[in-house]
């Protein structure tokens, strides 16, 4: 019998300021409306994981609503996105922090939407080939 603790989305939500707590639920709902989600919660964030692996994190912060995307891409310059890291050859790990609702904007809905794609197993398909080089 294990003893182990299991994390909530409510303890996470638990004392963050209202408006970040709406900030994750409205990320929440547009990550479990993209179908074939559920979420896994740990101590350290809320992970929102598709058919074949985890994409997205999410979790209030003292500052906004901090989080992960993992892409196939880097994305530009933008400041929602505080850091990104290599993690497979054909994926990258985005942070980002949302300081208000209008950081949730379709720019970011659209990374949203590709980063459930790589939960899906985008990032496992071969690239098409181009033929050979002129």
């Amino acid at each position: 019998m294990s003893d182990a603790h299991e994390w909530t989305v409510e303890e996470h939500l638990a004392g963050a300021a209202p408006e970040h707590v709406a900030l994750y639920r409205r990320v929440e709902e547009l990550l479990l409306g993209l179908g074939d989600v559920h979420r896994s919660v740990s101590r350290t964030t809320v992970t929102f994981v598709g058919a074949r692996r985890g994409f997205a994190g999410a979790r209030p912060a003292s500052r906004g609503l901090r989080g992960y995307l993992d892409l196939t891409r880097t994305l530009p310059d933008d400041p929602r996105i505080t850091n990104v890291t290599p993690y497979t050859a054909r994926l990258f790990v985005h942070q980002y922090l949302l300081r208000d609702e209008t950081d949730l904007d379709d720019t970011f809905v659209g990374w949203l939407r590709e980063a459930h794609a790589v939960g899906q197993g985008a990032h496992l398909r071969r690239p098409p080939d181009l033929g050979p080089l002129p």
